[in-house]
């Protein structure tokens, strides 16, 4: 008997939806359908496939556990030596979030591009005043470093505005579509002077952490508008403070911090020339992240159920999907 812990809320059709498939499948398995923060020490101890974010500290190495499929594109947590066995295939939801974040980067966006925070600013003053020039996305170069299935659909939206669009990834190969010039993330020093827009949308690696150092941000255009929506590590908040306070950037939005929730007390809350969004591009907010995860998860547990290959493998190396 398997025993199949599906950390996620789920109603009758999602839960008949699991039965339905170790049916098909001629397994006979044991469903457990609870939440993350309601799963308990012994369920997650003794299950085989567990479908959910637990917390990594129940997992603590369990041998019982086969596979473990994230709800989030992010599996940083789960790779942190002890938290999974050396048998335990780690799967992420890369797939599911790209329309719903790429949406909101682009929302931020235009709101940083048309100086809509500024205004918004000044409404809280009751201020009526003119902020001056704005810039279009058909006159501008947009870098988008991280050219996974976020970074790509929100390509493809800002390349529809008539943008050029260099991507940045890790590896070589074509150039996809929605990008015009493709170039290794050990490259990216020679591209950022030609950003008017960059999105970061990069996991949290070894690599990538305070990615976005001093240096880098005195090389972007003053004109330039910074926006995050990968990892909050990404990037030092002292470090983007400083860039926007001397002017080095024009302005900024992030939808992740380095800590979260973001303290009350952290100066970031009172800078004016940046938008905070509290980690919500993702998080189930919008519909097709709940069915894309599903989706990913009623595969693989059928994969799994018949000895097929797991996909969104994730590679514990470097934190990417393989």
């Amino acid at each position: 008997m398997k025993k199949i812990l599906i950390a996620l809320e789920t109603g009758k059709n999602e839960q008949a939806c699991f039965r339905r498939i170790a049916e098909a499948a001629g397994v006979p398995c044991e469903f457990v359908f609870t939440t993350p923060g309601e799963a308990t020490p012994d369920q997650v101890a003794e299950a085989a496939f567990i479908v959910g974010n637990v917390p990594p500290r129940m997992i603590a190495g369990s041998e019982n556990l086969d596979v473990l499929q994230l709800f989030s594109a992010g599996a940083d947590p789960y790779m942190v030596p002890g938290v999974l066995s050396e048998k335990t295939l780690l799967c992420n939801a890369t797939g599911a979030y790209g329309l719903a974040v790429s949406e909101h980067a682009f929302a931020l966006t235009m709101m940083l591009i048309k100086k809509l925070h500024l205004y918004a600013a000044s409404r809280s003053r009751a201020c009526w005043e003119d902020r001056g020039p704005v810039t279009s996305l058909s006159e501008s170069t947009v870098l988008v470093v991280g050219l996974g299935d976020i970074g790509l659909c929100y390509a493809l939206l800002v390349k529809a505005m008539g943008a050029r669009v260099i991507g940045v990834k890790r590896r070589s190969g074509p150039c996809p579509e929605g990008v015009d010039e493709l170039v290794l993330t050990s490259e990216i020093d020679r591209v950022l002077p030609e950003a008017d827009v960059i999105l970061s949308v990069l996991p949290s690696t070894k690599e990538t952490v305070h990615f976005y150092t001093a240096e880098r941000f005195a090389a972007m255009k003053n004109t330039a508008v910074f926006i995050n929506c990968g990892r909050g590590d990404a990037v030092e908040s002292e470090v983007l403070l400083q860039a926007l306070r001397s002017g080095e950037i024009a302005a900024a939005a992030i939808d992740v911090c380095e800590t979260e929730p973001l303290p009350a007390d952290s100066p970031l809350w009172q800078e004016e020339k940046l938008m905070i969004t509290p980690h919500v591009a993702g998080n189930f907010h919008h519909s097709s992240i709940y069915k894309g995860v599903l989706e990913i998860a009623y595969k693989n547990l059928a994969n799994y159920l018949t000895g097929r290959p797991i996909g969104n493998l994730v590679d514990l190396s470097t934190g990417y999907r393989q």
